[in-house]
């Protein structure tokens, strides 16, 4: 049996290809090489090339998403779609893939672009029963009355990007003095933010995927931040603590379940996510869905599939095999 070429695509647009670099790494090392040949592709603004095993560049032609390596051509079976934020969460990508007839991982162009946006995800979710914090939105140069917005949200509040992954321009604003200064700094990040009622609870990152045709929840994670709320260094420079399974009991967990899953479907998801919902009162409400979710060694998805008893080969083969399928 020849083996298929794999692309494990990685980088980005955002702040996050750090992370996503990281997601690479592992993804790449987790691939069985008995089945597949395994390339690393980076893709960068102002560069798309695969990258070979001494560092050295072959760019990739964008016609057909093919590199020249050593006078050979190489086009690729699938390519591990783990870029985080644009353009490999927000549709961009998988529509350019979908047009040049590329087999890709996890969800499809229009998934990614809709949870990419946290105030359609949720306004679509509610349809479904799956509850959210009140909110207000604004685009930038909209007018807007301050007394009025805290008079739905209350204080404290999240200020937040509409679009940015990774909790970078979020701030939790606590006095009526701050809220300028936090919209300004939302509004570097995105076009459009949101302005959310702090909810005051339990906050949990719940892992879902589709494993060998069913819709898996791998593990529900509880965060326990040391800072404010679980920002971008909580979440990537370790001032959070993450305790896998969460402390629920049984009737909570199989609540937060339940939703996850229907969240899933409902959105018509497959491959990775992980979504983070806040339990108040027994009851869980959504703040956000990753379709690419942070995939290194200290990321939560890595860790649940471990406490749930699926290797990480096996998670990212079942990947390559669904895209193969397609």
């Amino acid at each position: 049996m020849e083996k298929k070429n794999i692309a494990v695509v990685m980088g980005g647009y955002s702040g996050e290809y750090k992370v996503s670099l990281k997601s690479g790494e592992l993804i790449f090392d987790s691939l069985d090489r008995n089945l597949y040949r395994v390339f690393k592709v980076v893709i960068l603004e102002n560069e798309w090339y695969l990258l070979g095993d001494n560092g050295e560049k072959y760019p990739i032609l964008k016609e057909d998403f093919s590199a020249m390596v050593h006078h050979e051509k190489i086009r690729f079976d699938v390519c591990f779609n783990t870029i985080h934020g644009k353009p490999g969460e927000n549709g961009e990508l998988q529509a350019y893939w979908n047009i040049i007839g590329q087999k890709y991982t996890g969800c499809n162009f229009y998934q990614s672009a809709l949870t990419f946006n946290k105030k359609d995800t949720l306004a679509v979710l509610a349809k479904y029963g799956v509850p959210s914090a009140e909110s207000v939105y604004l685009r930038k140069g909209e007018s807007y009355d301050t007394d009025e917005i805290l008079s739905i949200v209350g204080l404290p509040c999240f200020v937040k990007p509409n679009q940015s992954g990774s909790s970078l321009g979020i701030s939790k604003v606590k006095a009526k003095e701050e809220f300028e200064k936090a919209i300004a700094l939302a509004f570097d990040e995105d076009e459009e933010i949101l302005i959310e009622r702090f909810l005051d609870g339990t906050e949990v990152s719940v892992g879902v995927v589709d494993f060998q045709g069913e819709t898996t929840v791998v593990g529900i994670t509880e965060i326990f931040s040391e800072n404010e709320f679980f920002d971008y260094q909580a979440k990537y420079e370790g001032a959070s603590q993450e305790i896998t399974p969460a402390r629920l009991d049984d009737e909570t967990r199989e609540k937060v379940e339940k939703i996850a899953k229907r969240a899933y479907d409902a959105l018509g998801m497959t491959g990775f996510s992980r979504s983070e919902y806040i339990i108040v009162n027994g009851e869980p409400y959504m703040l956000e869905m990753n379709t690419n979710p942070g995939f290194s060694s200290a990321s939560i998805l890595p860790q649940q599939a471990k406490h749930y008893g699926i290797s990480i080969q096996d998670l990212c083969g079942n990947e390559v095999e669904k895209a193969l399928a397609k």
